[in-house]
């Protein structure tokens, strides 16, 4: 039965707001400078990571972007949901997710804002949702009674299944029936091919691995129901933005500056900063998966967001009954104040 994480519900969403109140929602906070001065209140940021991955703010303090700001890694999420519940407890400063998540978080009363874009879909970024070649599952209806494989509940691919089912014409009922089982993305090929899931959820080095080995297809993708268009975005809580508007401002401009340095360098000169920041960081990883990276997958310039980017997703929420019609407004739900990029949106 499709639904949402426990993660997300109601009870567990409380409890982490609760949590939240017990706990700072900043890294160190020894002042280096008043923030009439400019300089960041904190001196380091705390997040969490991805294997054999580099994520934008890593990028911005390799490229010493972030400086005098520094990070400190506290562990890897496979999960968006989980790394903004993170931002909500204080165990993180910063954490990305995909934009319906972060609604569905908003809208639980978590004292949370968007404040950059940070990966997307475009032609070379994008989500699959393969079978097997030989497969007797052509159409959406032949998903009734079957398993898809994602990384998380409760965030991009369960709304894009859900998506592609509802356009097909399937009923409430008959979506129940189509099964998510959370596997780690890593190992979604090999129990594809072990016909132990019906359909496997594969993006960027996994999939170009897995279509490289052949036997699979896609059955739909996400940039065919969408479009071109930023997916997720990081957040900060609104008592660290007050708190530190200088640390936000700096964050945000160091993480946009990076985007569009990927955007506008030379794929090769990319893949090999990417290959040296993996090496040099010491988590015993293995660098090979970013010889696959494509493209930023950012939509707007720096990361900016636009009110389509959340709006897509309120009105989705509210169609399946998740949100009242109303409950939330696109005024004030996102902010791209501290994006150097903001002025040029026009």
């Amino acid at each position: 039965m499709i639904h949402f994480a426990k993660k997300g519900s109601t009870t567990a969403i409380a409890f982490l707001l609760a949590s939240s109140l017990l706990l700072t929602a900043c890294g160190k906070t020894e002042t280096t400078a008043s923030a009439s001065g400019g300089a960041p209140e904190v001196t380091e940021l705390r997040y969490q990571g991805g294997v054999g991955s580099v994520t934008f703010p890593e990028l911005a303090d390799d490229l010493g972007y972030l400086a005098p700001l520094k990070l400190k890694f506290i562990g890897n999420t496979i999960s968006g949901p989980q790394d903004i519940q993170a931002v909500v407890t204080g165990d993180t400063d910063f954490g990305g997710a995909f934009n319906g998540a972060i609604v569905k978080l908003i809208s639980a009363k978590a004292p949370i804002k968007p404040v950059i874009a940070y990966y997307g879909v475009d032609e070379n970024t994008w989500t699959g949702y393969y079978v097997l070649d030989g497969s007797p599952i052509k159409s959406a209806k032949d998903l009734i009674g079957k398993k898809i494989a994602v990384n998380t509940l409760g965030a991009h691919h369960e709304f894009v299944i859900k998506e592609y089912l509802h356009r097909a014409g399937l009923t409430t009922e008959e979506i129940k029936q189509v099964t998510l089982v959370v596997v780690p993305p890593v190992t979604t090929e090999q129990t594809l091919r072990a016909e132990q899931i019906d359909v496997a959820t594969l993006g960027g080095v996994l999939r170009d691995k897995a279509l490289e080995r052949g036997g699979i297809h896609p059955l739909f993708k996400d940039i065919d129901l969408f479009g071109t268009f930023s997916a997720g975005s990081y957040v900060l809580t609104d008592k660290f933005i007050k708190a530190n508007p200088n640390a936000s401002r700096k964050f945000v401009e160091a993480t946009a500056k990076a985007i569009e340095w990927a955007r506008t360098t030379p794929r090769d000169e990319v893949v090999a900063r990417y290959e040296k920041i993996i090496n040099s960081r010491g988590r015993k990883e293995d660098a090979s998966t970013v010889k696959f990276w494509k493209s930023t997958g950012v939509a707007g310039k720096g990361g900016l967001i636009s009110d389509k980017e959340f709006d897509t997703w309120i009105h989705w929420l509210e169609d399946e009954g998740v949100l009242k019609a109303g409950q939330l407004k696109i005024n004030g739900l996102y902010t791209n104040e501290f994006n150097p990029f903001a002025n040029e949106k026009k």
